[in-house]
């Protein structure tokens, strides 16, 4: 079972310098091919990796879709069984790929994996970004093992495990060939920012399974492309979590699971102005303006299958986390 590693770039030759390296060292090249795709970049990233590393193989997308349109249109040239999306910010570990084959070989319903993926700037503790495995609430919030809104937990070897988890990051993303290309791709409306978790949903509205491998650990640094405090970030994250509770949730309920939403976005909103942070507050505003103008799109987007009824492990973590005080997943 062979390994497609595809690295997605964006005028990131010092991040391919500096984590090239590792990925090159511990990826095994009798099973493992590594790609990077480059969306348009205008800095020398692919003269460095010409000149630095013939071996490795470059793709060229014409234009800077983002995320989800940069994957969809690199991976047309693909043709390993597995991709392995990587950012590029991603440091891996010794053997980081045994433990993500061996799964695929031996459970065969399993589409798509996500690794560990701890803090490369504090390497003891989990990693904003998916940590150990992704689980949506009720109204569309998603929250990871290790990570609960500001609270990381240190990797005390409590995830060293293998289980069913509701999404997978992007950051570092496994996902058979033929099951990517069965849902058609990521949905490159949503440009960058949980796009992978409409993904997965997606599949497990198919019946597909995602799995968490706690035995294959990578460093991430995260908000190389878009800060986490970034007002985009906000914009993206609000509007598109929103897109993916109107595409992927039962029907039944749709609406007041909507207004519903909305209306802890609109609380959100007080808490970011209250904070004197009002360009978050604005980029909420805005990302509901989005999904309006989105809304008829969304709706015709969603899958005639059966959706998943039973898709939030906790009705509400907002109220988990800040009323109950809960700061672990049980």
């Amino acid at each position: 079972m062979n390994i497609a590693i595809v690295i997605l770039n964006w005028n990131g030759k010092q991040l391919l310098e500096q984590f090239l390296p590792s990925i090159i060292a511990f990826s095994d090249p009798s099973y493992s091919t590594i790609y990077v795709a480059d969306n348009a970049s205008t800095d020398d990233s692919i003269s460095f990796i010409k000149e630095t590393y013939p071996a490795i193989k470059i793709i060229v997308n014409s234009s800077n879709g983002g995320y989800a349109k940069g994957y969809n249109d690199a991976l047309k040239h693909v043709d390993e069984e597995i991709y392995a999306l990587v950012n590029s910010d991603i440091e891996v570990t010794k053997n980081w790929l045994t433990p993500i084959r061996e799964l695929y070989m031996t459970q065969k319903e399993t589409a798509i994996v996500q690794p560990k993926i701890l803090d490369f700037k504090q390497k003891d503790h989990f990693e904003y970004a998916g940590a150990a495995g992704g689980f949506m609430d009720k109204y569309g919030y998603p929250f990871c093992r290790g990570r609960i809104f500001d609270t990381i937990e240190k990797d005390m070897g409590q995830y060293n495990d293998i289980l069913p988890i509701f999404w997978a990051s992007g950051a570092c993303f496994f996902i058979k060939k033929d099951v990517f290309h069965t849902l058609n791709g990521f949905d490159e409306a949503y440009f960058a920012h949980q796009e992978e978790i409409d993904l997965c949903w997606r599949a497990q509205n198919l019946g597909l399974s995602i799995v968490y491998n706690g035995h294959s650990t990578v460093y991430h640094v995260g908000g190389a492309t878009l800060n986490e405090l970034n007002p985009k970030k906000t914009y993206l994250n609000f509007r598109n979590s929103l897109y993916n509770l109107v595409k992927n949730t039962p029907k039944k309920g749709l609406f007041l699971l909507i207004f519903t939403r909305l209306v802890l976005d609109g609380i959100a909103g007080v808490k970011f102005m209250l904070a004197l942070k009002p360009s978050h507050t604005f980029a909420i505003i805005r990302a509901h303006f989005g999904f309006y103008s989105m809304l008829s799109s969304m709706l015709k987007k969603r899958n005639s299958s059966a959706q998943k009824q039973d898709y939030y492990k906790t009705k509400s973590i907002v109220w988990d986390y800040f009323v109950k005080g809960k700061r672990e997943i049980e």
